[in-house]
């Protein structure tokens, strides 16, 4: 396969983002031909269909069809994509819900590519422990693979505590049993595993269990959602990644007092929101992360 996306293009198709951007075999970047593992996939994470906020976006209903459009318009497209959380605003009201749900899965359908991961983040399951997600997008935590890369999406926002629990704790170890030491692993949360700001809800109550089960194997990395914006973080061997929002952007941890969404820059608009090229190496295992802007200069 040969990985022929101009980078330029690709910027100026993607106009906004919350798009992340993971390819196996850092030769794709090079447009070589590529042997039958490469391969890269597309993240987007907290659309928030259904938020209204015009001091933070006032694109709130044209924004995510900004997204799916520069995700289609690709040269190259991804083997699949994978939405990691608050596809929703959250809303009291259940049959408000299962609206946004429903309208939010049908933007989601123009996409060309097909094969879609999806995740809940808090915003859809926390009120009513992901029934509602379910009905619309299937299991809130499950694995797949994919050419070389297992897979392992858990649900850490469907309990209101913000924990994993039990039972999806030894579904892990599990899972990780069944898997060699030196396995090339991506978790995908919504929620950070470890304590970035707990006072802001930035945290798993009961991820240091979950990073204790993941520290047995050599090769993991994870990506997150929630904080709505780029962060980086290393627990032990494992590496952790955050990706930006795709409705508003949030302030750094413990930057203010309170969690305030950023307010929307008529004179930069987008900021704060974007997307990562991220090139992985099969052996060494390696992930090189490239953060670029929503709107090329």
């Amino acid at each position: 396969m040969t990985y022929a996306i101009d980078r330029r293009e690709f910027l100026k198709l993607a106009g906004l983002a919350g798009i992340v951007v993971v390819s196996a075999g850092s030769r794709l970047a090079r447009g070589a031909a590529t042997d039958s593992s490469d391969f890269y996939f597309v993240q987007l994470s907290d659309l928030h269909w259904g938020f209204e906020g015009p001091a933070q976006n006032p694109d709130s209903t044209g924004t995510l069809r900004k997204a799916i459009a520069a995700v289609n318009g690709l040269t190259e497209p991804p083997d699949f994509i994978v939405f990691t959380g608050d596809l929703t605003h959250t809303t009291d009201d259940p049959k408000v819900r299962r609206q946004r749900m429903d309208e939010v899965r049908s933007i989601i359908g123009e996409l060309k590519v097909k094969d879609i991961r999806f995740m809940p983040g808090e915003h859809d399951a926390s009120l009513d422990h992901g029934k509602a997600f379910r009905e619309f997008f299937g299991n809130t935590h499950y694995t797949f693979d994919h050419k070389g890369v297992h897979f392992i999406a858990l649900d850490n926002v469907s309990d209101p505590g913000a924990s994993i629990g039990s039972d999806q704790l030894d579904w892990l170890a599990a899972d990780l049993d069944k898997q060699p030491k030196d396995a090339r692993i991506v978790v995908l949360t919504h929620r950070p595993l470890f304590d970035l700001y707990p006072q802001w809800d930035w945290a798993t109550t009961d991820g240091a269990k979950a990073i204790e089960i993941l520290q047995r194997h050599d090769n993991v990395t994870v990506f997150y959602g929630h904080i709505h914006q780029e962060h980086h973080y290393v627990t032990g061997k494992i590496e952790h990644h955050a990706a930006k929002g795709l409705m508003f952007a949030l302030p750094a941890p413990g930057s203010q007092l309170k969690r305030t969404p950023v307010a929307w820059d008529p004179a930069a608009p987008y900021k704060g929101l974007g997307w990562r090229e991220v090139e992985a190496e099969d052996r060494p295992v390696k992930y090189d992360i490239t953060e670029l802007p929503v709107v090329a200069a």
